[in-house]
């Protein structure tokens, strides 16, 4: 099942299934053109269904309609397939499915996950129990299933503008009121503008968190800076098992995405790589590449890939040995 599998349109006012041309056709894309893959979904008028069958009912995903430029240029107001498979790789390990089954979506892998691929296993990713955040959240999908699948604590953050916060506000409310599942779960939205630790959220959550979620946050090499010390400000300092889980695309070209992943860079505020792939849009894994000459000049091809990894605080006894050598 292709990672897009789950999402159909509906019509935002009329609540009902879409039959908008223009949707039918962007919603088949796959199908048309079978190299070819949407990677960004959704829009004001055209809200979304995410249909998964482990949960009660379709989450209805809302996108909000910036009316301004600075808002509109982070591309928060649509649902990326990072999110998708972000979202896929909790459900999956939380629930304890298997690789490849006809109820696993394809962000979890395939069956044959882990033979050609060094990968964690899906229980790594389960989030019972969890404190989580959500940078750069956009639509939330990925908090709303931790949310709804026993997370403890679920803080979804983004850019703080006012229409992008309250249309995350408006998607937990729509997907986790009455639900069985979220009763408990302590559950916010917040504005969180990456790197700014000054702020009243930032200094009440120094280290809050033992999974820091992020999902298509990488385009924007001018903000790695900024992410990978949010990330290590509010991932736990005390819990040797904290993580950050990073999936990000390839739309807008691996040069722009994957100086984030520089190793100095990430020592620099004392994280490092646990683990890095890559899989494509029907679950199959590779191993990341920092570059793959003309297959990066080729769009239809690069989007079908996402990189995913797994972030770490460094180790205090790794440190300590090289010091000691």
């Amino acid at each position: 099942m292709a990672l897009t599998a789950r999402l159909s349109f509906i019509d935002a006012i009329q609540n009902e299934s879409s039959d908008d041309p223009e949707d039918l056709f962007a919603g088949s894309l796959g199908v048309i053109f079978t190299d070819d893959v949407t990677n960004q979904h959704g829009d004001a008028s055209t809200a979304l269904h995410y249909t998964s069958p482990h949960l009660s009912k379709p989450l209805r995903i809302e996108l909000s309609d910036p009316k301004i430029a600075e808002d509109r240029s982070l591309f928060s107001h649509f649902l990326w397939n990072a999110s998708l498979m972000l979202t896929e790789l909790i459900e999956a390990g939380t629930l304890g499915l298997r690789a490849g089954d006809d109820t696993t979506g394809a962000g979890a892998g395939t069956a044959d996950v882990g033979k050609r691929v060094a990968v964690p296993p899906l229980a790594d990713f389960d989030i019972r129990g969890r404190s989580t955040i959500e940078l750069g959240a956009g639509t939330g999908l990925p908090s709303l299933m931790a949310a709804l699948l026993g997370a403890k604590r679920v803080l979804v953050t983004d850019y703080p503008a006012p229409v992008v916060i309250e249309n995350l506000r408006k998607n937990v409310e729509l997907n986790l009121k009455d639900q069985k599942g979220a009763r408990g779960v302590e559950v916010a939205v917040e504005g969180h503008g990456w790197g700014d630790l000054e702020m009243p959220l930032a200094l009440e959550n120094k280290g809050a968190f033992d999974r820091v979620l992020c999902a298509d946050c990488l385009w924007m090499p001018w903000q790695h800076e900024n992410l990978r010390r949010s990330i290590a400000w509010f991932l736990s300092e005390d819990d040797p098992g904290a993580r950050a889980w990073v999936v990000g695309g390839y739309h807008t070209g691996r040069a722009k995405m994957r100086g984030f992943f520089d190793a100095e860079k990430l020592r620099e505020v004392g994280l490092e790589v646990e683990r890095l792939w890559e899989r494509d849009c029907d679950g199959n894994d590779r191993e990341w590449a920092w570059d793959r000459g003309a297959e990066d000049l080729d769009i239809t091809g690069r989007k079908r890939w996402l990189a995913v990894s797994v972030l770490r605080r460094i180790r205090k006894d790794v440190d300590a040995g090289k010091a000691e050598r």
